[in-house]
């Protein structure tokens, strides 16, 4: 049980600001830490879907609430996936070797080209939520990809190759009960569709099918340009999955009105 309390606690240390008691970050803590990643979205998405009711209760207008929603996550997060996204958009914008790729991953300097990828990403992200804030199963459905995102993204995890063996990936991989980590994490990922189905069917199975899309996607790439994964691009993976589910609830607004 001591086991279990550590890597809830690891959890949330390492993936939000959220503050923990101290924390024990032997591999013992963390063999057990990945089951709880998901539950960090869920802590997320239940703030995103809290503040959005808070900004109708007090009629906050469509543009900010819609700032507002986006700016949470970061927030809560510490913004730990935006930086893998912005560390991935540097080393794919350098087209160099594989080797030079993973050096740039590890760079704490920011680039040109990482800023202007972010820039896209979050106002691609604005534009998705403010089509969402007037209606209800939109907001719900973005709410549940912060879970699904780090559903997948922890299977990747645990699943993928590596593009390191001394990473941070690597060594949550390394420490991890893959058995019962892999399991639990497929049986959260399928709770969350089945939630997703239950707010709203169309969009539910059409959000579920495009983060899949995704994930798929950040597997090939991963492979291809880096030899594998890291927490950087897991990170990244996590930002994509998420303004491209928001992105797609935004578009079906449109569809399921007319």
């Amino acid at each position: 049980m001591k086991k279990v309390c550590n890597s809830f606690k690891a959890a949330f240390a390492m993936f939000s600001k959220i503050p923990m008691p101290l924390v024990d970050w032997s591999p013992d803590s963390l063999r057990y830490m990945l089951i709880f990643f998901p539950w960090v979205g869920v802590v997320v998405g239940a703030l995103v879907f809290l503040l959005y009711r808070l900004c109708i209760f007090f009629e906050i207008g469509t543009e900010l609430t819609a700032a507002l929603l986006v700016v949470l996550p970061v927030i809560v997060t510490g913004g730990i996936h935006l930086d893998g996204f912005l560390d991935t958009s540097d080393a794919m914008a350098s087209w160099q070797e594989r080797e030079k790729r993973l050096e740039i991953l590890k760079d704490s300097h920011t680039g040109a080209f990482a800023i202007i990828n972010c820039v896209c990403l979050l106002v691609l992200y604005y534009g998705a939520m403010v089509q969402s804030c007037g209606t209800g199963w939109a907001i719900k459905e973005i709410a549940l990809s912060f879970v699904i995102s780090r559903c997948l993204a922890g299977l990747g995890v645990i699943s993928f190759p590596k593009a390191t063996k001394k990473g941070t990936v690597a060594r949550f991989s390394k420490n991890a009960s893959e058995t019962l980590v892999g399991t639990l994490l497929l049986l959260s990922l399928f709770f969350i569709m089945g939630e997703m189905l239950a707010v709203q069917a169309l969009a539910g199975a059409v959000s579920f099918v495009v983060a899949l899309v995704v994930f798929l996607h950040y597997r090939y790439h991963s492979l291809k340009y880096f030899g594998g994964i890291t927490g950087d691009l897991s990170g990244a993976f996590v930002c994509r999955c998420e303004v491209a589910i928001a992105l797609t609830n935004a578009v079906l607004t449109v569809l399921v009105k007319a």
